[in-house]
């Protein structure tokens, strides 16, 4: 298939066009081409401001793709610039579970889009999780024609993480510095940045579409991460209020349900098979 990747050139987007790749796919990378990449001839390259609604019609005004990967799109009005310009089959938006108030075992009926009021805005008009909520409000209400999946993960992570959040606890509990956490023993969910990868390739010969989870299996606390850490190197960690706010603080206990991929027949690994050598992966680079 001809595919279009809007954003493919670092973390998880790299991991979407390895995969597709893999798979077989011609795949072009849309980016505003202010970072290398590592494919080569391998892939069409298109350079263009994701933001620029006018710019964005003019580049794509002649191209067709049969899938079209947004992971860059936060708004409604990004939504916009988009599917305004882009003419495809299928359209895969990267969203988030953050659209949910998070819970145990949440599903993908907690959040209905079609439910929202739509309200055109830009990123900036509403903290992330709201924004997520209003893109794919949009999608759902303005373009209701085109045939699209939502995408929702949780925190992804991977030696390519260059939020670099779980590596703040393996840096602070190593160097001894203060940290002020307000959930160390609530449970979470993560997926790695490969996985994260790899499902949205997956779903590009899906004929799903609505929302959809991705998570690795399990969860885990704050208190296991840190403990893991202190065994490892002896450390121990500081707790303090007035430590440094920590990146995952006000997130609560939750899981994530993913049976709706299941179904439609992809299995995401165990979180813990996985994590540990993610976590000495760190400790090692901090030694």
């Amino acid at each position: 298939m001809n595919i279009l990747v809007l954003g493919g050139t670092r973390f998880f987007g790299l991991h979407i066009v390895k995969s597709l790749l893999k798979r077989g796919h011609e795949v072009t990378i849309a980016t505003r081409g202010n970072k290398e990449d590592e494919f080569g001839s391998s892939v069409k390259r298109i350079h263009v401001d994701h933001l620029n609604e006018e710019e964005m019609k003019s580049t794509f005004s002649n191209h067709h793709y049969d899938v079209v990967y947004d992971n860059i799109c936060y708004c409604s009005n990004d939504m916009k610039a988009v599917l305004e310009a882009v003419s495809c089959d299928r359209f895969v938006f990267m969203s988030t579970t953050a659209v949910y108030e998070l819970h145990w075992d949440t599903v993908e009926e907690d959040f209905k889009p079609e439910e929202k009021e739509l309200i055109w805005c830009d990123r900036q008009a509403y903290a992330y999780g709201e924004v997520k909520r209003l893109a794919e409000c949009a999608l759902r209400k303005q373009y209701e024609k085109q045939a699209a999946v939502s995408v929702r993960y949780p925190f992804v992570i991977g030696k390519d993480d260059y939020t670099e959040r779980l590596k703040f606890y393996v840096v602070h509990v190593m160097k001894e510095i203060p940290m002020n956490i307000d959930n160390l023993d609530n449970q979470m969910s993560f997926i790695s940045s490969r996985e994260a990868g790899d499902f949205l390739a997956y779903l590009a010969d899906q004929e799903y579409t609505g929302a959809i989870n991705g998570c690795n299996g399990g969860t885990i606390s704050l208190r296991e991460i840190i403990t893991y850490v202190e065994d490892k190197t002896g450390k121990k960690a500081r707790y303090s209020l007035e430590g440094e706010e920590a990146p995952y603080n006000g997130t609560p206990e939750y899981s994530i349900n993913t049976d709706k991929a299941r179904e439609i027949g992809y299995t995401f690994a165990n979180l813990k098979e996985w994590i540990y050598e993610l976590i000495d992966y760190y400790i090692e680079e901090l030694s």
